[in-house]
């Protein structure tokens, strides 16, 4: 399967976070599908989340769940979790940090929309500045989505993030160097 191929690489290449977000999968598919990439990604530092789905990620032995911002407290997924389990949150403002950060039990925070992306169309890019405020808001790690190509890491990092999210550099072929 071409999918886990690619998480294959990205283990291969460094990337410490895979993140499946396939909403169209009843569970038992995705249940399948996640098990595939984290069996893909055994013996490497690369952690998997599902998204949105605890029961997947419990059943698949995921690393994690990420969480969308109108989804449910992440207080409710620790109490259920493993130790170790990594908890994120989807975050599109200052005031969403904020409040994701005073409610706790979060491991990590992706902001976006931080440019105009494919896969977020009319939603309005928040730019470096925008990253850059929500990165000073929280102390926890900040990974800017949206509109990310190779060439605009440097300044997503550069405005504070600890890391990018880029759901359509997965999307195009690749190749580890």
């Amino acid at each position: 399967m071409a999918l886990i191929d690619r998480v294959r690489a990205a283990a291969r290449a460094g990337v410490h976070l895979v993140q499946v977000r396939e909403r169209d999968l009843d569970g038992a598919a995705l249940t399948r599908l996640v098990s595939a990439c984290v069996d893909a990604v055994r013996g490497t530092r690369t952690r998997i989340v599902v998204n949105d789905r605890l029961d997947v990620a419990l059943a698949a032995d995921a690393h994690g769940v990420h969480l969308r911002g109108d989804s449910f407290a992440a207080s409710r997924v620790r109490a259920a979790a493993p130790p170790r389990f990594l908890i994120g949150r989807s975050v599109h403002s200052v005031e969403d940090a904020v409040a994701a950060t005073e409610r706790g039990a979060l491991d990590y925070l992706i902001f976006g929309t931080v440019f105009g992306s494919s896969s977020k169309p009319g939603r309005e890019p928040a730019g470096l500045a925008g990253l850059a405020a929500v990165a000073a808001t929280t102390p926890l790690p900040v990974l800017g989505i949206g509109g990310i190509t190779v060439e605009r890491i440097a300044g997503v990092m550069a405005a504070g993030a600890a890391g990018v999210a880029a759901i359509s550099m997965f999307d195009t072929p690749w190749r580890v160097p």
